[in-house]
C-alpha cells in the first residue's frame, strides 16, 4: 500500500500541462488519449502531434516525467495509455527486471550519437596524447566506439557488436596514442572545452546547446544503431490495437511530425524511417495473410 501511494504521489507530482492541454482524469472519456512522456523532445513532439489530433476528434493529453521508471509503472498499472520516452533495448530490459508486460507498437524517431568539436576540429588534427570522451554505459559506449570507426578514428575486432568497450580498441588512426575516457552519459557534452573530441546522444547534445553545426559526423539514419535504439510508442500488451493508441501512431509517424522533428531539432533528433527491405517484407507479408 505505501508503494502504491508512493507512487501515485510521484505522478501527481510529475504531471504537467503540455501546449495548454489541461491534465485531467479522464479514463472514462473514449476520446482521451493519455501519454507519459519525457519533456525534449518527446513531450514537444506529442504536444504538435495533440494539435493535428485535435481536428480528427481526439484530445490528447501529455503527462511529463523526469524519471525513466515511472512512465512504465503508470503504463502497465493501467492508468496512462501510453508512453514515448525510451527505445526497445531499454523497455526490454526494463521488462525482464520490473515483471512488466510492455511492447512496442511504433518506432517514432532516433537521437544519433555525434562527433563533437571540442580543442580539435578535424579528425585529420588528431594526434599523441590526445583524448576522446565517449559515454560509460555499456550500450552508448558501443554506439560511440562503432561510430568512431566508422570514421576511421580507430579499430574494433571483426566482431564488434552493441557490446563492445574501449578495452576492445584493437589500435588508432596512424598508430597514434589516443585515450578514450569513459563518462556519464548525460555529462559527455560538458567535456568539450577538455578533450579533442566528445561523442555525444542526441538529447543530451540538445540539452548542452549543442547543434548539428558542432558535430563532424552523425549515426547515419541506416546503421543498426539507429534501428535499434529508435524511441517508440509503449503501451500495456493487449492494447496495441486500440483505436486511441492507432490514431496516435498514425499522427506520430505522419509527413507532418516528421517535417516538424526535422525543422525543429537540427539533426538532433531525426524522424525514423522504416528501411526499404523491412517495408518490402511487410508488404509482402500483408499480401500473403490477405
Amino acid at each position: 500500500m505505501k508503494k502504491t501511494i508512493a507512487k501515485l504521489l510521484a505522478v501527481s507530482l510529475a504531471v504537467t500541462a503540455v501546449a495548454g492541454l489541461s491534465v485531467t482524469a479522464s479514463a472514462d472519456v473514449d476520446n482521451v488519449i493519455t501519454v507519459a512522456a519525457s519533456p525534449t523532445p518527446h513531450a514537444e513532439i506529442l504536444a504538435k502531434a495533440a494539435e493535428i489530433l485535435a481536428e480528427e476528434g481526439w484530445d490528447l493529453q501529455v503527462t511529463e516525467f523526469t524519471d525513466y521508471v515511472q512512465p512504465n509503472l503508470v503504463v502497465d498499472e493501467g492508468e496512462i495509455d501510453a508512453n514515448y520516452f525510451q527505445h526497445t533495448p531499454y523497455l526490454e530490459s526494463f521488462n525482464e527486471e520490473q515483471g512488466t508486460d510492455l511492447v512496442s507498437v511504433a518506432k517514432i524517431h532516433y537521437e544519433p550519437m555525434g562527433i563533437y568539436i571540442g580543442t580539435k576540429s578535424s579528425l585529420d588534427d588528431l594526434e599523441d596524447g590526445d583524448v576522446i570522451a565517449v559515454p560509460n554505459d555499456t550500450t552508448n559506449e558501443a554506439r560511440a566506439l562503432l561510430l568512431l570507426e566508422a570514421n576511421g578514428v580507430l579499430t574494433l575486432p571483426e566482431d564488434a557488436d552493441l557490446t563492445v568497450t574501449a578495452n576492445d580498441v584493437v589500435s588508432f588512426k596512424d598508430d597514434l596514442d589516443i585515450e578514450i575516457i569513459e563518462v556519464e552519459a548525460a555529462q559527455v557534452a560538458q567535456y568539450t572545452s577538455e578533450v579533442a573530441f566528445a561523442v555525444v546522444n542526441g538529447n543530451y547534445a540538445l540539452s548542452a546547446g549543442l547543434s548539428s553545426s558542432d558535430a563532424i559526423a552523425f549515426e547515419t539514419s541506416d546503421s543498426e544503431a539507429a534501428s535499434t535504439y529508435a524511441n517508440v510508442l509503449v503501451v500495456k500488451a493487449g492494447n496495441e490495437e486500440d483505436e486511441g493508441i492507432q490514431a496516435l501512431v498514425a499522427v506520430l509517424q505522419s509527413d507532418e511530425i516528421k517535417e516538424f522533428i526535422t525543422e525543429t531539432y537540427d539533426g538532433s533528433v531525426v524522424p525514423y524511417e522504416e528501411p526499404a527491405e523491412e517495408a518490402e517484407t511487410e508488404i509482402e507479408t500483408e499480401a500473403v495473410t490477405e
